[in-house]
């Protein structure tokens, strides 16, 4: 099987040395990664980095205010490193005025960037699958208002009240990645295997449906680099 990480995972050991980081990942097994920013790299640098250990760059989480701001240097960048997908981790959607605002926005830069041979995609946190206090709910109305495609964290599903396996069937068309992570229903993140989702019901529906499986794991406890080693061993265990 083909594993990615989100780099976020091993971010106590990226901020030291983001080679070394990337060096470490690809020895556990990860065959891609997933970017959480570059830490001042330049495209040649990553390219250098991903083309040493063998990975290939599955996807960035990276801004849509540069995408606003910023359009034609920030596509640039990600051109020169190969990446296909352009995946939000987060804005602001606490509120109807501001789910407008991202929608407004995603529609008017979705059909640039697709010109650009890029995809834009969101990845959501517990918070977009629930009510605001307006009643708004981010999630559902940027499926149903905007084209953009989907990497669901199935872990902030999850805590957000939601049934993981049956948000990724129902949503599958509009998927590009699944963030497969473990934790309490209370928020706290825990190593792959070791939390109460349902993991190995994610990991079946996610296969069967032929999706990218990228790991997160939040917590660098003892370190980034151990939580991805247990995760990647986890996953292996159920091949």
């Amino acid at each position: 099987m083909n594993y990615g990480l989100q780099l976020y995972s091993v971010r106590d050991l990226s901020k030291e040395s983001l080679e070394e980081a990337v060096e470490k990942v690809a020895k556990l097994g990860y065959k891609n990664v997933e970017f959480a920013g570059f830490m001042g790299r330049t495209a040649e640098q990553v390219n250098e980095m991903l083309a040493k250990n063998g990975l290939e760059v599955s996807g960035t989480h990276s801004s849509l205010d540069d995408l606003i701001n910023k359009y034609d240097e920030t596509v640039a960048f990600h051109k020169a490193i190969g990446n296909k997908y352009y995946i939000l981790p987060s804005y602001r959607l606490s509120n109807q005025q501001e789910i407008d605002y991202f929608v407004e926005k995603v529609n008017e830069i979705m059909p640039k960037l697709e010109k650009d041979g890029i995809t834009l995609a969101f990845h959501n946190h517990a918070r977009e699958c629930v009510p605001n206090v307006d009643g708004s709910v981010a999630l559902e109305q940027m499926i149903y208002r905007t084209d953009i495609k989907l990497e669901i964290d199935t872990y902030w599903a999850y805590v957000g009240m939601k049934n993981p396996v049956e948000l990724i069937t129902r949503l599958k068309d509009r998927i590009v990645r699944i963030h497969i992570k473990d934790g309490f229903a209370d928020g706290k993140g825990m190593p792959l295997g070791m939390g109460t989702a349902p993991v190995k019901d994610v990991y079946e529906k996610a296969k069967e449906l032929g999706f990218l499986m990228v790991v997160e794991s939040e917590t660098c406890t003892p370190s980034g680099i151990a939580e991805a080693e247990i995760c990647i061993n986890y996953l292996k265990s159920l091949e």
